[in-house]
């Protein structure tokens, strides 16, 4: 089950705070890089996020997977952030939390993504939701990060 995460909530902000750490170090080995932004989270820094959460509860009742979504430009949604925990990989639930998102906010022209640019699992990921790559920057000596973009209309149904 899918739903808006509400970070009023210690409780849940908490155990979102573990899994985000969870996922991010996990990230953060892949690309060699362990200075990931959500890594620095506290539980106030993430509950005072603009961010909007959104979890997957798996059936046992454990947050298995949580999507945040921002609107930084009008007309332009952001995945902020993408998390899963390693018990619950290779099920789909990363690929329901973004059709979750594309379902709540359909209205939006252009959708953005970045992620580390040697996280091949997430780069599969959202190419197979039709992101293609459109920016890379160097975020430190040997770390690209690649943004992405899936424009409403470019073949894509939502």
């Amino acid at each position: 089950m899918i739903e808006r995460i509400d970070m009023q909530d210690d409780r849940k902000a908490e155990e979102l705070l573990r899994l985000q750490k969870t996922a991010y170090r996990l990230e953060a080995k892949l690309i060699g890089f362990d200075e990931i932004p959500p890594l620095a989270d506290t539980l106030d820094t993430l509950k005072r996020s603009s961010d909007i959460f959104y979890g997957y509860t798996a059936d046992s009742g454990e947050l298995a997977g949580a999507i945040a979504v921002e609107e930084e430009t009008p007309g332009i949604l952001t995945l902020t952030r993408m998390m899963v925990s390693p018990v619950f990989f290779r099920q789909g639930i990363a690929s329901r939390l973004i059709e979750h998102i594309f379902a709540v906010y359909p209205g939006f022209k252009t959708y953005l993504v970045s992620t580390g640019s040697r996280n091949e699992p997430a780069m599969r990921l959202y190419a197979g939701f039709g992101f293609i790559p459109f920016k890379s920057e160097a975020i430190a000596p040997g770390v690209e990060l690649t943004t992405m973009k899936r424009e409403k209309g470019a073949g894509n149904s939502g």
